[in-house]
């Protein structure tokens, strides 16, 4: 599989550190003062610090939820799934959209939540029942 890299604004290092790296447990890759980068699932996030980050526009519409666009995210094993919930659950994170079934019953059934960072950056955290459903 290759390796997906997506840089995005932040309002500070110290908060981005707290929620990637201590409450998601990603790893720390390069840094300066001005951005940071996470092995985010395997996959490379550069968060950048900005003085201009936009606001939230809940336009997406799945599954008749409001969802944040723009977002990114993460398709994780069901077990990896859980691990992330337990853990955005016991630094008292609020979900989003809380976690929930998706399709249920239907093709594409995922568990799906997200969550904010603490730059207001909206994730989606997803696991499909068969992965082959994805697309």
């Amino acid at each position: 599989m290759n390796k997906f890299h997506l840089a995005f604004k932040v309002k500070d290092i110290e908060s981005t550190y707290q929620f990637y790296h201590e409450i998601l447990q990603c790893k720390i890759g390069r840094q300066t003062k001005d951005w940071i980068d996470f092995d985010f699932f395997g996959h490379q996030l550069s968060a950048h610090i900005s003085k201009k980050i936009d606001p939230l526009d809940y336009c997406g519409k799945v599954d008749n939820i409001s969802v944040p666009i723009p977002h990114f995210g993460c398709i994780l094993k069901f077990k990896e799934f859980e691990s992330v919930k337990s853990k955005l659950k016991m630094h008292n994170i609020q979900f989003v959209v809380n976690p929930q079934i998706r399709y249920k019953g239907t093709y594409g059934e995922q568990h799906t939540m997200f969550v904010l960072d603490f730059s207001n950056n909206p994730i989606e955290f997803k696991s499909f029942k068969n992965e082959k459903e994805i697309f």
